[in-house]
């Protein structure tokens, strides 16, 4: 199999990086597939998906427009580091994921406080009608250097 196919996923995670920079919700949201969901663990140290939550549900544009214009709107993006560390694609070239380590700060304007993503995510995609899709995501767990998963306070944001 050619590298085609990673290369596009690869290339799904840079733009999905380029509309968070630019704060682009439409740009965003244009890579989600219809079924799209997104599960939440409470902090980065919560490796049990048991303890997690699907806070958006269902993709769902409308929903989803206005919870991130709401972000976008009241918060400065302070920085966006990313680097996807592994791509893998199915035999058949239809499904990949992208392993993507992320640490990504928010900032309230009106408050400051300051609103983290960091750790490591998984990145689902499937070609649905020769476009790749993001069809499940979720949010970032915390590992080591040696790829162990990282125990510490429950209370972390």
């Amino acid at each position: 199999m050619s590298d085609a196919p990673a290369d596009e996923v690869r290339a799904m995670v840079d733009r999905e990086t380029a509309a968070w920079d630019a704060r682009n919700v439409e740009t965003l949201l244009d890579l989600f597939h219809p079924d799209m969901v997104w599960a939440w663990p409470p902090t980065g140290y919560d490796h049990d998906p048991a303890t997690w939550d699907l806070e958006f549900g269902r993709f769902d544009r409308e929903r989803w427009r206005e919870a991130w214009q709401d972000l976008f709107d009241t918060h400065d993006l302070v920085h966006n580091d990313r680097e996807t560390v592994d791509v893998s694609v199915s035999d058949e070239g239809d499904g990949g994921m992208a392993v993507v380590d992320i640490d990504t700060l928010w900032r309230h304007r009106e408050t400051g406080a300051e609103f983290h993503w960091e750790g490591r995510t998984a990145k689902i995609y499937a070609l649905v009608d020769d476009e790749w899709t993001l069809t499940a995501h979720w949010g970032a767990l915390r590992f080591d250097d040696e790829g162990i998963p990282l125990t510490g306070p429950s209370t972390e944001q």
